[in-house]
């Protein structure tokens, strides 16, 4: 059973210019996903699919695999991950390369770990599921959500009014880590989150989107946390 881990990292970031290689806690971004993917020991291949020479090259220097170069085609400001996905597959396999299963490990995610990528690998196999990705609890239920119209506050769910918080049901939003997915699931549908869907949940003090400077700060606090707490 072949598995490979594809880390999607082009050089034309928008809001955070270079984000996937700028220096995050002492190394590039983009050194966290590779080296969690190498140290789970769970992938045949680990690769990084990039159309910029300068993160190919931190790629390879920090392990992985870069055999091509990503096309025109999935390099754009539109490109959809899946697309890529796609194209890193096709590649492969001219290469007489086929894997069972992929993971999707996002570049700008320091908080995987590779004993986070061994159990999601061990609950994915396990529970016969097509796609495991990660997922976050919301902070505060989404059934208590206020709206602004005409100028006025209004509940938009008003039978939650008197409902306590812990009686209502959880709902998680995609935490933006890693999507394990079977390949031929994948291929057939050419998106990753249909089909038969597993939850791998990460706690929101392991969880950071990072779009803007202060961003970037709040995720360095909550990695230097981690390590912290896991004794590093």
């Amino acid at each position: 059973m072949k598995k490979i881990a594809i880390i999607p990292a082009r050089g034309g970031s928008k809001r955070i210019p270079r984000k996937n290689i700028r220096e995050f806690c002492g190394k590039p971004m983009l050194a966290y996903s590779i080296e969690a993917a190498l140290d789970s020991g769970i992938f045949d291949t680990v690769m990084v699919s990039t159309d910029d020479e300068e993160i190919a090259e931190i790629a390879r220097r920090y392990g992985a695999q870069v055999p091509f170069m990503r096309s025109e085609a999935t390099a754009g400001d539109y490109a959809q991950m899946p697309d890529v996905v796609l194209e890193v597959f096709s590649e492969y396999e001219k290469r007489g390369e086929i894997y069972e299963y992929g993971c999707m490990i996002f570049p700008t995610a320091p908080f995987v770990t590779g004993e986070k990528l061994r159990d999601a690998d061990e609950k994915l196999l396990a529970s016969g599921a097509d796609t495991l990705t990660t997922v976050v609890r919301f902070s505060y239920p989404p059934q208590r959500a206020l709206v602004v119209r005409d100028e006025r506050l209004l509940f938009e769910y008003p039978q939650y009014l008197d409902s306590r918080s812990q009686d209502l049901e959880p709902h998680y939003h995609d935490a933006a880590q890693f999507i394990f997915f079977h390949t031929d699931v994948f291929k057939e549908n050419k998106r990753f989150l249909v089909g038969d869907l597993l939850p791998y949940e990460i706690s929101e003090m392991e969880v950071q989107d990072i779009d803007t400077e202060v961003d970037w700060q709040i995720a360095e606090i909550k990695y230097r946390l981690m390590k912290e707490k896991l004794g590093q």
